[in-house]
C-alpha cells in the first residue's frame, strides 16, 4: 500500500517564482538514448523529457529521475519528478508531454506531489529484471541478451541466492563516473525464473552502482554455463575481480522494473510488453502448448 503523500504545493523561497511539483511515472525503450542523465551532444532520456516539459510550459523546468539508466537499457517504471511553473491537471499534463515526446518514451502516470519530494533521494528501493534469451531472435534482440550455451537454472538461482544481503560490490562497479561513491549496497531480493524460452533474472535493493546489475547478470550466464562455482562466486565479494568487469552483460537485456517508496509493495515478477513475435516464443515455451 502507498501513504497518503503530504499535500501537495509550491515548492521554493517566499518571494520566489511559483513552482508545482509533479510526480511523473514512464517507461522507455533505451535504445538509441544515451542512458538517462543529460549528456552534451547525446540524446538522453532526461533531456528529452527536459525538451518536451519545457516547449509545454514555455520556460524552463527541472526533472530529476530515480535513477541513471545506462545507454541502452530500458525502464518500465522509472520515476521523476518535474518543478514546474505553473499548475497543469495531471490528466492534461500526461497528454501534453505525451503528445510530444517521440515514441520511445511514454508517460504512465502524472500525480501532483509535496513540495519537498524527490525521485532519487526519497526512493528506498529499486526493482531491475533483466531478460535472457536460449533462443535467437530477431524482433526481441534490442530487448533480450541472446546466450546460445546451455544454461543451467539451478546453478544460476544458487550463485543469485549468493548476492543477497549487504556486501562490498566493488567488483561489479564501474567507478569511473561515481569515483567516491561507497560500493556496499543491500540486495533484499533476487529471483531467477524460466519462462518458455526466456530466464528472468530480477534483483531488489537499496540501490545499484553503475553498470553493477549488468555485471550481476554476466556472472549469473558464467555460473548457468558451469565456468564458475558458487565459492567462486563469493570470493568476488570478499576479494577484488576483474572478472564481472570481462563478463559485463549488454544493456539490451536490462530494465529498470520498479522504484520503490514509504509504504510501497513490491510488485509481481512478470514480463514486460514484448513485441509480438518474441511474446509468441514465449508462449510456445516448455511451459505452454501453441496451435500452429
Amino acid at each position: 500500500m502507498i501513504r497518503k503523500p503530504a499535500p501537495a504545493g509550491r515548492g521554493g523561497k517566499a518571494g520566489a517564482a511559483p513552482c508545482f511539483k509533479y510526480k511523473l511515472t514512464l517507461e522507455y525503450d533505451g535504445t538509441g538514448y544515451s542512458g538517462w542523465q543529460v549528456q552534451k551532444n547525446a540524446r538522453s532520456i532526461q533531456g528529452t523529457l527536459i525538451d518536451a516539459a519545457r516547449e509545454l510550459f514555455g520556460t524552463e523546468v527541472e526533472v530529476q529521475g530515480a535513477g541513471r539508466t545506462d545507454a541502452g537499457v530500458h525502464a518500465l517504471a522509472q520515476v521523476a519528478h518535474l518543478d514546474a511553473p505553473r499548475r497543469l491537471p495531471p490528466q492534461r499534463l500526461l497528454h501534453g508531454l505525451n503528445d510530444l515526446l517521440p515514441a520511445p518514451i511514454n508517460i504512465l502516470k502524472v500525480e501532483e506531489a509535496p513540495a519537498g519530494f524527490h525521485a532519487r533521494h526519497m526512493a528506498i528501493g529499486r526493482s531491475y529484471l533483466y531478460l535472457i534469451s536460449r533462443s535467437r531472435t530477431a524482433f526481441g534482440k534490442r530487448y533480450v541478451w541472446w546466450i546460445k550455451d546451455a544454461l543451467d537454472l539451478g546453478r544460476m538461482e544458487v550463485a543469485a541466492e549468493i548476492f543477497r544481503g549487504f556486501h562490498d560490490f566493488s567488483s561489479f562497479a564501474d567507478k569511473r563516473i561515481d569515483k567516491h561513491v561507497s560500493t556496499e549496497v543491500k540486495i533484499d531480493r533476487t529471483e531467477v525464473v524460466a519462462s518458455g524460452e526466456l530466464i528472468l533474472f530480477r534483483i531488489v535493493g537499496s540501490h545499484f552502482l553503475w553498470k553493477m546489475v549488468r555485471r550481476l547478470a554476466g556472472i549469473l550466464v558464467e555460473a548457468g554455463r558451469g565456468s564458475l562455482s558458487p565459492a567462486e562466486v563469493e570470493r568476488m565479494l570478499t576479494n577484488a575481480s576483474e572478472l564481472p568487469a570481462r563478463c559485463t552483460a549488454p544493456p539490451s537485456g536490462l530494465f529498470l522494473a520498479q522504484v520503490l517508496y514509504d509504504g510501497d509493495r513490491l510488485g509481481p515478477l512478470s514480463l514486460p510488453s514484448l513485441p509480438l513475435l518474441l511474446q509468441h516464443k514465449i508462449a510456445c515455451g516448455d511451459r505452454f502448448s501453441c496451435a500452429t
